[in-house]
């Protein structure tokens, strides 16, 4: 009897350890958006492996999160959709640009502000915008470069 005890104890513990695990996650990751956040746009040439959730940050900090990413069929253009806090107000001439986290992987959108007087409206999109850089294409570029045309010469 003493080990049943023992057990129904135990398994309480580690239900309670694994709660405090996930609320500490949902804090430290941001869990989401603040209630009543705003979303704006962007169109891009290549997304790489941009996915749902990955960080928007302006000069470093985080200000949401991307809500979504879809095709547009008649540009053929990335359509990414961004979830930002409301307390966040961004000038309408900003720039976005997705960027590496590191060389391993992971890629999240770098929004650089602009100093347009006016914000960028909920529903808006931004205008400027520069897609993913393929590493793996600039290094093979690098090691292997293509050979060049030979001139044509002057007659």
């Amino acid at each position: 009897m003493r080990g049943q005890w023992a057990e129904t104890i135990m398994g309480v513990l580690v239900l309670a350890l694994a709660g405090a695990f996930l609320v500490y996650a949902l804090r430290v990751g941001g869990g989401g958006m603040t209630p009543g956040g705003y979303q704006v746009s962007a169109k891009f040439g290549d997304v790489g492996s941009l996915t749902p959730g990955a960080v928007v940050s302006v000069a470093g900090v985080k200000v949401g999160t991307v809500a979504k990413v879809t095709l547009e069929p008649d540009t053929y253009l990335a359509k990414v959709e961004l979830a930002l806090d409301p307390a966040i107000r961004l000038p309408a001439d900003s720039t976005a640009k997705i960027t590496s986290d590191s060389l391993l992987g992971g890629v999240h959108v770098a929004i650089g502000a602009g100093g347009a007087p006016e914000d960028l409206k909920p529903g808006g999109e931004i205008q400027n915008t520069q897609g993913a850089v393929d590493l793996f294409g600039l290094i093979g570029q690098a090691v292997r470069p293509q050979p060049q045309a030979p001139a044509a010469e002057p007659e």
